[in-house]
């Protein structure tokens, strides 16, 4: 029952489900996230972790750069379930369908870049 919830709480939330939509997409880092959703980094980061920690998404480091991607499912088969099905859901959603547009033109060179232009490096 406690992994059900977890993964049922996980999902609950809105920007979390777009989160994993996207990543279903493409691998991601939060700097992408952020700029696709429009939230702070630190918020972000707590979406992360609770979707982490249901089983649904993992992440694996590249250098600087920690790329997340939805879990495959052996963890949970609550979770795996749910992706599954997730796939599929909400593609005729219009906000779903906007970030899909908008994905492919969020890149993370180009925002480190304009981070560091902002900051003068």
């Amino acid at each position: 029952m406690r992994e059900f919830t977890k993964v049922m709480k996980a999902l609950s939330d809105p920007n979390r489900v777009k989160i994993v939509k996207m990543l279903q997409r493409r691998f991601l880092c939060v700097c992408e996230i952020q700029t696709a959703l429009g939230l702070a980094q630190s918020t972000v980061s707590k979406h992360l972790k609770v979707l982490e920690e249901a089983g649904l998404i993992t992440y694996t480091k590249d250098g600087q750069w920690v790329n997340y991607r939805p879990a495959d499912g052996t963890a949970s088969p609550y979770a795996s379930s749910l992706l599954g099905n997730l796939r599929h859901w909400l593609e005729d959603d219009e906000e779903m369908s906007e970030l899909t547009v908008r994905l492919p033109t969020i890149n993370r060179e180009q925002i480190r870049g304009d981070k560091d232009i902002r900051k003068g490096f």
